[in-house]
């Protein structure tokens, strides 16, 4: 009872902010309690265990889904207004109508994953994906496309929310930020492969292909564990205890870890059921704020317009479009698994800095190229600064913004809270997403080099809110980290 007393008393981000502190920065120190030393002892040199990795494969085929179903209206494009007979407006609203399924289904994500499970909703997601890439195949009308582009869409919503939550459950916090980010790593194999595939194949063979990793993941979801922290929730507490104890190997201790998560979920099951309007509690703000902020600089960042248009910059700046496309992928993918390393030995907050600072300069670059090329001056070099801009900012999002805001998403909030959070969180992602998409051509029509300069400023904020608001959580268990950013009474 004392652990939750504390809890009750709104101490517990006292000792588990200083029992953080101690291991991560005075390791000699020996004024920790013995059980937070237990519950240390339990996880925090954990390696990852067989079932870990394939747990986390599974889950990201998810991501590889989402990547793929961005990527396929690019090398689709030629095909299905041809054989179709659809208009460019007509052709937008198929590729637009993806955020809005996207939207539809981050809605419901975060209530779905607290009702039915991880598992239960990644399968669920992978129905409407399956399905979506079918009618979207066998598609003889434009509705009949934009249908299945909507429930791709649908699918889309619930895996961004679902996947990296439950990799951060499942995951040792010394692997944790590593193997959440693998998420994004996947979205950008999806996107980059799918460009790949569709140079050879039809828009109907590559949308056939898009099943099969749907396929992997509904497969592979039989032979993983649920969440122990949601098994933990709902009551069934042998099974969480369980599932933990297979993830985290037959012979490794877990007593630790499996009583911290047991007497914080049992502290959060005497507070009131929560309802939507609670996140918005002054207790939440922090979380809510960093979560939300995060996600509203990553897309008003202006990475949606430079991905989806990134041909029409290249062409404006008078540079080869696939030779400026080719050379993004070849950034990409790299730099998302550099973030991939260093996210769990430089920490998030390093990295994000990093990232926004970078991705500031690329728009400037680009900015500049447009001013440039207004002014007729330095015409030689316009081109030059374009592909830089673009390739700085690839590089630098891929390493950070695209990945870290969705690991701390996953890690921020309490597990009582983190349905309706997470779902604000993410139906906000993709509001930006499209809003984005749908002004970007409005804007470059208005002002090329303001847009740009209009970006770099917005990512320039980034790198201020980053340094005066997010908290490392690199080291520590989720429920340190909620129970330090959501006390449950404030002690005056």
């Amino acid at each position: 009872m004392g652990s939750r007393g504390n809890i009750e008393a709104g101490e517990l981000s006292s000792p588990l902010l200083d029992v953080a502190g101690g291991r991560n920065s005075c390791a000699d120190d020996g004024g920790g309690s013995s059980r937070s030393k237990q519950s240390g002892s339990g996880s925090e040199n954990s390696s990852a265990t067989s079932m870990v990795v394939l747990s986390t494969l599974a889950a990201v085929s998810g991501s590889y889904v989402f990547g793929s179903a961005v990527g396929y209206s690019s090398p689709a494009r030629s095909g299905i207004m041809d054989d179709l007979g659809l208009s460019v407006a007509e052709y937008s609203v198929f590729g637009s109508i993806l955020t809005i399924g996207a939207m539809i289904g981050a809605v419901v994500s975060g209530r779905m994953a607290d009702y039915i499970g991880r598992r239960g909703t990644m399968g669920f997601s992978q129905i409407f994906c399956i399905f979506g890439w079918l009618a979207i195949a066998l598609s003889k009308v434009a509705w009949w496309a934009d249908l299945g582009r909507l429930l791709v869409g649908c699918g889309m919503g619930l895996l961004s929310y679902v996947v990296p939550i439950y990799i951060a459950e499942i995951t040792p916090k010394n692997l944790r930020g590593a193997f959440t980010t693998v998420h994004q790593l996947m979205i950008c194999c999806g996107v980059s492969l799918t460009y790949l595939i569709g140079a050879f194949v039809n828009w109907r063979a590559l949308a056939l292909i898009g099943t099969i990793p749907c396929s992997v993941q509904i497969f592979g979801l039989f032979f993983i564990p649920e969440s122990p922290r949601w098994l933990a929730k709902i009551g069934q507490e042998k099974e969480s205890e369980a599932a933990l104890q297979h993830l985290r190997g037959k012979n490794a201790d877990t007593s630790g870890e499996a009583a911290e998560i047991r007497d914080y979920t049992e502290t959060l099951k005497r507070l009131s059921e929560p309802s939507i309007l609670d996140i918005f509690q002054r207790r939440h703000a922090h979380s809510l704020l960093v979560g939300v902020g995060l996600m509203v600089l990553q897309q008003f960042g202006g990475v949606n317009g430079i991905a989806f248009y990134a041909s029409t910059i290249f062409i404006s700046a008078g540079f080869s479009d696939s030779i400026g496309t080719i050379a993004m992928v070849g950034v990409q993918i790299p730099m998302t698994a550099l973030g991939v390393v260093l996210m769990d030995k430089s920490g998030r907050r390093p990295l994000l800095l990093v990232s926004s600072a970078g991705t500031c300069l690329g728009c400037l670059f680009v900015g500049l190229s447009f001013l440039l090329q207004d002014l007729q001056g330095w015409s030689q070099v316009t081109p030059v600064f374009a592909l830089v801009g673009v390739l700085v900012y690839t590089g630098s999002f891929s390493l950070g913004m695209g990945g870290i805001p969705w690991v701390i998403m996953s890690e921020i909030f309490p597990i009582n809270m983190k349905g309706s959070a997470g779902s604000l969180v993410t139906v906000v992602s993709w509001l930006g997403s499209w809003i984005v998409s749908y002004a970007f051509n409005f804007l470059m029509d208005w002002n090329s080099a303001g847009t740009f300069f209009m970006f770099s400023s917005i990512c320039g904020v980034t790198v201020i809110f980053v340094a005066k608001l997010v908290p490392e959580t690199k080291g520590r268990t989720l429920e340190e980290i909620q129970a330090s950013m959501n006390p449950f009474s404030v002690k005056r």
